[in-house]
C-alpha cells in the first residue's frame, strides 16, 4: 500500500457546507492523501455514512476541543509528512494540494505553506497569508483585495487555519497548536514559533481555495469579538520580543481610536457589530474581560515563551526584521 503523501484535516461542528467541502477534497488532483474529519460537536453532529461516502475518515472529540485540538487529534492518528487544514465551510480547488504539495516537498527549508484563498464565489482575496500588527493582532493579507494582485508566490509570514499546509518535521519540533487558543490566533501564534524556530512560509497562488468567510461564527459575533481580543495577548507575550512588548499597549490603545472612529462613521468591524444588533458599548468590556482573561495564565505563557527563546534559530533583532516586513497598521486593522 503506498504511503500517504498528506493527510487533510477539517475540524467540524457539522453543518451545511461541509459536504461541498469534503466533495472537493475527494476530488483532488493529489494521489495518496487522506481526508480526516473530526467531529467537534460532541453530539454525534456528523454522520458516519456522510463520511464514508467521500471515503474519509471521522475523529469524534466527545465535544467542542476548538480549531488546535481537532487538528491535534487528527495528527497523533496519521503519519503522514504533511498535514494541511481546511474549514469545513471552505472549497478546494481540484489541484489546491497537489500546487502545495510539489512546493513543499522541493523546498525542505519551508515549513509552512498558504494558499490563495478566495472570498466564496468571488474573485476577491480571502487571504494571501497573514500579517501582524505591533499589538500581536492578526489579519489575512489582501483581504478583500483583486486576486490578481496576488498572482505571484513569494515568502509571506505564516498561513491563514482556514486553509493551510504544515510539513510533519516543523509540528515535531516546534510543538502542535496551543489548544488554550480554542478558537482564532492559534494559527498566528504557531506560524510565529515556527518564524523563530528558522522555518519559512510560502504562498503558492496556484493553490486555490474558496471560503465562506467567518461562516461558522459568524463576521462580527460577540464571541469572535471577544476571542480575537483575547488570544492576541498571548501572541504577543509568547512571540514578541522585549522591545516589541513595550509597544503593544500603545498599539492596542491606538487600534482601540481608530476602531471608536471607524464606528462613529459606520465602517470597519466596530461597525459590523454593531449592524449585526450587537451594541457597540460591548467592545470596551471584551477588551477588559479579555486582559483578565489571561492574568491567570501569566506563569504558563512565560515558561512557553522561555521555551521559544531557547530552541531560536533567529536573534531578536531578526525576528523583529521579519515581523516589520509584513506588518499591519492598527489603522488598517480597524477599517478591514
Amino acid at each position: 500500500m503506498p504511503a500517504i503523501r498528506a493527510s487533510v484535516v477539517v475540524p467540524t461542528l457539522g453543518g451545511d457546507t461541509l459536504c461541498e467541502c469534503l466533495g472537493s477534497l475527494a476530488s483532488q488532483s493529489a494521489r495518496d492523501i487522506e481526508i480526516i474529519v473530526v467531529d467537534n460537536s460532541g453530539a454525534r453532529a456528523v454522520p458516519e455514512e456522510a463520511v464514508a461516502r467521500w471515503g474519509a475518515r471521522l475523529i469524534r472529540s466527545g465535544g467542542n476541543v476548538g480549531f488546535g485540538g481537532a487538528f491535534n487529534a487528527a495528527f497523533r492518528m496519521t503519519e503522514a509528512p504533511f498535514l494541511a487544514t481546511v474549514n469545513d465551510d471552505a472549497v478546494a480547488d481540484p489541484n489546491w494540494l497537489e500546487a502545495l504539495l510539489s512546493v513543499m516537498e522541493a523546498q525542505p527549508d519551508a515549513g509552512m505553506g498558504a494558499p490563495c484563498v478566495l472570498l466564496y464565489g468571488m474573485h476577491t482575496m480571502d487571504s494571501a497569508g497573514m500579517l501582524i500588527c505591533g499589538d500581536g493582532t492578526s489579519k489575512q493579507r489582501g483581504h478583500g483585495e483583486s486576486a490578481e494582485r496576488f498572482s505571484r508566490p513569494e515568502e509571506v509570514l505564516l498561513p491563514s487555519g482556514a486553509a493551510a499546509i504544515y510539513r510533519r518535521a516543523m509540528l515535531e519540533e516546534i510543538g502542535l497548536f496551543d489548544e488554550s487558543f480554542f478558537l482564532y490566533c492559534e494559527d498566528t501564534d504557531l506560524g510565529l514559533r515556527a518564524r523563530w524556530a528558522g522555518w519559512k512560509c510560502l504562498y503558492v497562488p496556484e493553490a486555490v481555495v474558496e471560503h465562506h468567510y467567518s461562516h461558522s461564527a459568524g463576521r462580527a459575533s460577540r464571541l469572535k469579538a471577544y476571542l480575537v481580543e483575547r488570544n492576541r495577548i498571548p501572541v504577543a507575550l509568547k512571540n514578541f520580543t522585549a522591545l516589541q512588548l513595550l509597544g503593544v499597549p500603545f498599539v492596542a490603545s491606538t487600534r482601540y481610536f481608530w476602531h471608536t472612529a471607524a464606528l462613529i462613521r459606520g465602517s470597519g468591524k466596530a461597525a459590523e457589530f454593531r449592524a449585526a444588533g450587537q451594541s457597540g458599548w460591548m467592545l470596551p468590556w471584551f477588551v477588559l474581560k479579555a486582559h483578565l482573561a489571561v492574568v491567570p495564565h501569566l506563569p504558563r505563557l512565560l515558561r512557553q515563551r522561555k521555551r521559544i527563546r531557547a530552541t531560536a534559530r533567529l536573534s531578536p533583532r531578526e525576528f523583529r526584521r521579519l515581523v516589520r516586513r509584513h506588518t499591519i497598521s492598527p489603522r488598517q486593522v480597524a477599517t478591514l
